[in-house]
């Protein structure tokens, strides 16, 4: 995979930049502007480097349809104010464009295409679009991670009609991520959690080979529970788990990983009920469980001070209520403290962990953390993501 970091002769390119900035619209207003902020890095090289950056991006899933309200325009406007130079939103048809030189008559350095998925041709992969739009650039740059498990023509089929590189922060996303896949410093833990262990039994398998301890936490933590013979009255859990907890058990034991499950929890009536502290064994047919309890949280900062790299996907327990977000807190507390004594490293990734970590202010107290949602999953349950495949196929 080459990175665009280390070329040195782009003065004057066209750069065709798939960008992810499908960020969340109420009425034309942004709600969170991360995913814009983060490739802020990469569009301010470009332009020191002299290109003109064509971008390519969608927001929302309009199905090939234009849809007036998942326009790019809000957030044209909202990088002018973030980047001191000229923005452009290129409305014109994309199969009306017939050659690069079409974008001479603009002024501005950057210049916005239409949401890509205004366009029917762009899910479906596409290879005729897919070389329609290399042909609107002389360089082509992956800098949307997030969307890179899809196989869609700005994604996948693009990079075999024009040499294609890497960005900076796809660059960042895939170094954090092979340092919990491939270039391990042992001992390695994942503090996994989530409602199903369904969603997870890829990763966890997957993961298992590679890992010295994996703890459980969150709802998943439920069916572990009650398997090993515990009442877990009202808690969420998921049905017919039993196989699904037999093969986890078996191949750890066979991979000498170590399983981490809560030996306490919180309890209340209700989510809105007050926290009781409960061992297993005094868990009521009326209780649920929404946390871990201290002496689960004692286990796993013995866990996390015995590790050199962590990966954290789940908070552990219902983290909404202020109540029950004492576990998943002092979680991110204590991977904190390891990191900032450089002991430890860091990735994170899963959108309510990430929620967790911005309410704490603390995104800049992890190594890495992901927003790239569905991509960053598979690529830990070791599937090969289209866009990354097609940039290494192109090297």
């Amino acid at each position: 995979m080459r990175s665009i970091s280390k070329e040195v002769n782009l003065k004057g390119k066209k750069i065709l930049l798939r960008l992810d900035l499908n960020v969340p619209l109420d009425n034309g207003k942004i709600n969170d502007t991360s995913r814009i902020d983060k490739i802020l890095p990469t569009l301010n090289f470009l332009i020191n480097q002299k290109t003109k950056i064509i971008i390519l991006s969608h927001v929302g899933r309009p199905k090939g349809k234009i849809v007036k309200e998942l326009s790019l325009k809000p957030i044209s406007e909202d990088l002018k104010k973030k980047i001191n130079v000229g923005i452009r939103l290129i409305e014109e048809n994309i199969n009306e464009i017939k050659n690069k030189d079409f974008f001479n008559k603009f002024d501005e350095k950057i210049l916005i295409l239409e949401n890509i998925r205004f366009y029917p041709e762009e899910e479906k992969n596409d290879q005729n679009f897919a070389e329609h739009l290399a042909s609107l650039g002389d360089i082509y740059v992956n800098e949307a991670f997030s969307c890179s498990h899809r196989s869609h023509a700005s994604i996948d089929q693009i990079s075999k009609f024009l040499p294609s590189f890497s960005g900076l922060q796809l660059d960042l996303e895939v170094r954090a991520l092979n340092k919990i896949t491939t270039e391990i410093s042992k001992p390695i833990t994942c503090i996994i959690g989530g409602s199903k262990i369904s969603t997870k039994i890829n990763i966890i398998k997957n993961l298992i080979t590679k890992f010295d301890n994996i703890v459980i936490v969150g709802a998943m933590a439920n069916n572990f529970i009650e398997y090993f013979g515990n009442k877990i009255g009202k808690s969420i859990k998921e049905n017919q788990s039993k196989p699904i907890i037999e093969e986890i058990l078996f191949l750890s034991q066979n991979e000498s990983c170590n399983l981490i499950f809560p030996e306490d929890v919180i309890v209340a009536k209700n989510f809105n009920d007050l926290p009781v502290v409960k061992e297993l064994k005094n868990i009521s047919s009326e209780d649920m469980i929404l946390d871990i309890g201290p002496n689960t949280i004692k286990n796993i900062y013995k866990v996390i001070d015995d590790s050199n790299t962590i990966l954290w996907n789940g908070p552990a327990g219902y983290f909404e209520n202020p109540n029950f977000a004492n576990g998943s807190i002092e979680i991110a507390k204590k991977i904190i403290e390891r990191n900032v004594a450089n002991k430890i490293y860091s990735v994170v990734g899963g959108g309510d962990t990430v929620s967790l970590i911005n309410s704490l202010d603390a995104v800049n107290n992890f190594n890495f953390v992901s927003t790239a949602g569905g991509a960053f999953l598979e690529y830990l349950e070791g599937k090969k993501l289209p866009g990354i495949t097609a940039l290494n196929s192109h090297d």
